[in-house]
């Protein structure tokens, strides 16, 4: 069984999908678990209905760096609140988006300091978004750090090998999508190739980022089994063995989740 650690459903289903057909497509491919994304605060509600319709759907909270100062100032009483139900399972996503920039870069800071204070507190990993802000990201990531230790994810990872490595020095997994598999990803994949399997996930970001041979079609969860078979091509693996690591690494990361029979 695989895992798709990081979707979001809640864009599909504003694409007129049918999300009963999306999770089942998901699981004819062997994907099994799905966790989808909360970017809004205030779109919460939507996101956490979707996880309670399907029984193998978890979701987060949290606030997307482009969002950060558009919606409303969350604090991290407020986002260990809304991750009480049982459903939530990680917080986020949050970081920071330098590429873009649709918030400004103080608020988007405070915005991810106080994830990080939720997740620290909950013990949810932290979801974390980083775009041309590599150093940024570590400097905060390590700042806190130094204030009490929290679970963690370099998610939709596409950056470099440092930021890489400093990740894992902290314990943070990392999530690789379908960009693992674009021709001219070369520089990601040899990040990646260094990265230790016990701290690789995998994902779709879906509705975004279809892997090959699913480019140019809407990604959806079911088509992070490209991903993973480029994954364990890249490591030297089979795809069983990947897997099999990359869905042991899940449950030991999202512990809030329960693990369906058939991925024990």
């Amino acid at each position: 069984m695989l895992v798709d650690s990081h979707c979001h459903l809640d864009y599909l289903q504003r694409d007129g999908r049918d999300l009963n057909e999306v999770v089942a497509a998901a699981a004819r491919a062997g994907v099994g678990t799905l966790v989808t994304i909360c970017t809004k605060v205030t779109e919460f509600d939507t996101i956490l209905g979707i996880a309670e319709a399907h029984e193998n759907v978890w979701c987060t909270v949290g606030i997307h760096p482009h969002e950060a100062e558009s919606e409303p100032e969350v604090t991290a009483e407020r986002l260990i609140e809304l991750a009480a139900h049982p459903k939530v399972v990680g917080i986020g996503e949050t970081g920071l988006d330098y590429f873009y920039e649709h918030s400004p870069r103080d608020a988007q800071q405070k915005s991810f300091r106080a994830h990080i204070t939720a997740s620290r507190e909950t013990g949810l990993p932290l979801i974390v978004h980083t775009r041309d802000a590599d150093e940024d990201t570590v400097a905060i990531l390590e700042d806190e750090m130094g204030k009490g230790a929290y679970p963690g994810v370099i998610h939709c990872f596409s950056s470099s090998q440092w930021l890489a490595e400093r990740s894992v020095e902290m314990g943070m997994a990392i999530s690789i999508s379908g960009i693992l598999t674009f021709k001219k990803a070369e520089e990601l994949r040899v990040a990646v190739a260094g990265v230790p399997v016990e701290n690789l996930l995998v994902e779709t970001d879906s509705p975004y980022l279809a892997p090959v041979p699913k480019r140019g079609k809407q990604n959806e969860p079911a088509f992070v089994v490209h991903t993973a078979e480029r994954l364990a091509e890249l490591k030297g693996l089979s795809g069983a063995e990947i897997a099999r690591a990359t869905t042991d690494n899940f449950f030991r990361l999202f512990s809030k989740t329960d693990r369906p029979e058939r991925a024990a």
